[in-house]
């Protein structure tokens, strides 16, 4: 307890009258509450609760729609295979089993050669396609990959990928655009041309390639 004794500073408070004692009691008060506050932020721990957090909330990802998916344009070999076709890509062909439109690989002749098939295939595909623009052309560990940009039918190239492995090729054909019409969310189109485009390419090879439609009827 604070004692203030009688002093030219300190007068006894039993000698003030109330008229003189109430600027000095306004006075102790505006001098100790500011310290009185702050020696009780300071040594009371408060809940973290009570402290609103200056941080950000976490942002919500995008949505994910079928039209934002196919503006991903996966390419290259998944693990070794030829990928299958998008589920939002219907303009599209692959030998992946896994693809809703499949296509049957083809089958090299015996008697060719490594370095005549591959330049065979570069040869049909120049002479059956428009625009060609080869983009990979290189050996894998899982065979001879290839990759090569054509006319599509629009403003965007089709893709053409291949894997040739021994005397079995693989392949992908597929649109790199795909167009939705509002407010409809699935992608018009077919695979119809790309399996237009796949037959030109192996009739051109004079290579065997069963025909799925015919074995089915």
């Amino acid at each position: 307890m604070i004692r203030l004794h009688n002093s030219p500073l300190f007068p006894s408070l039993k000698n003030l009258t109330p008229t003189a004692t109430s600027p000095f009691k306004q006075l102790l008060v505006t001098s100790l509450t500011p310290w009185a506050l702050t020696l009780a932020l300071v040594s009371s721990p408060l809940p973290t609760q009570a402290i609103p957090s200056l941080a950000l909330p976490p942002s919500s990802p995008s949505p994910t729609t079928p039209f934002s998916q196919s503006q991903i344009l996966k390419l290259g070999l998944e693990n070794g295979k030829i990928r299958p076709c998008p589920s939002t890509n219907p303009g599209c062909i692959s030998t992946n089993p896994k693809s809703s439109s499949f296509a049957s690989p083809w089958t090299i002749p015996e008697n060719a050669t490594q370095d005549a098939y591959q330049v065979k295939l570069r040869d049909a595909i120049v002479k059956t396609q428009k625009s060609v623009n080869f983009k990979v052309d290189e050996d894998t560990p899982y065979g001879h990959y290839l990759q090569v940009e054509v006319e599509g039918s629009g403003f965007t190239p089709d893709v053409i990928e291949f894997l040739v492995k021994r005397d079995v090729v693989v392949y992908r054909s597929m649109a790199t655009k795909v167009t939705y019409v509002y407010p409809f969310t699935t992608a018009w189109g077919d695979s119809k041309g790309q399996k237009e485009r796949m037959k030109r390419i192996i009739e051109e090879l004079g290579w065997y390639a069963p025909d799925i439609e015919l074995m089915d009827s």
